[in-house]
């Protein structure tokens, strides 16, 4: 399958990419003759606009020198407490509270499209925010059929997001890139399916 929004290009030693979303690219690479040969060549067919090094996209603030870069989203978060009406709330340091949520049995939250809207803008944050998405996948369980409690649950990881907002994706130019992968699985606790948790992290 072919992603129209992602070019990658290999010559010789030299590796550039180019992401596009709607109006904007992005256009990052290990030589720098090449991008600007790209640039020249986009600015002849398009007439493109130059604004720098990239600094904010699609709600992601990228911050870096020559020795790290870091990623965050807190504008985004901040404009997630905001809508909430959050901004005023005292932060908690637990995302979810130990009570388990059943869907079956509780009452159902009006509000189906606010629930829905909710949950994906958190799904959002969840590219720089990986400590919370267990959590977003838990309350993503009960989209088209959500309580009161799920509700509260998913205003509780706002507070939670509140207390920390500045957490950013750290990646230090000195750091050997290799991946890592984890994985965890709780036997048959799923309240909706009693299938196993699973959960993994690369």
């Amino acid at each position: 399958m072919n992603d129209h929004s992602l070019f990658i290009n290999f010559s010789e030693g030299s590796f550039t990419t180019l992401f596009v979303y709607v109006d904007d690219i992005i256009l990052p690479g290990n030589d720098q003759e090449e991008i600007d040969r790209v640039k020249e060549a986009l600015n002849k067919t398009f007439n493109i606009k130059d604004i720098g090094d990239l600094r904010y996209f699609l709600g992601i603030e990228v911050a870096r020198n020559k020795k790290w870069v870091m990623m965050n989203q807190r504008t985004y978060a901040l404009e997630l407490l905001t809508d909430a009406g959050l901004l005023a709330y005292k932060p908690v340091v637990t995302l979810m509270d130990n009570v388990k949520l059943f869907s079956i049995g509780s009452v159902p939250f009006r509000d189906v499209h606010a629930y829905k809207r909710l949950i994906a803008r958190l799904m959002y944050l969840t590219n720089t925010r990986p400590d919370i998405t267990f959590s977003i996948q838990q309350l993503s369980k009960c989209f088209d059929k959500p309580t009161i409690a799920y509700y509260k649950a998913a205003i509780r990881i706002l507070k939670y997001i509140k207390g920390v907002g500045s957490l950013s994706l750290f990646f230090s130019s000195n750091s050997f890139v290799y991946l890592k992968a984890f994985c965890n699985i709780d036997w048959g606790t799923c309240n909706h399916s009693r299938q196993s948790v699973t959960i993994f992290c690369v």
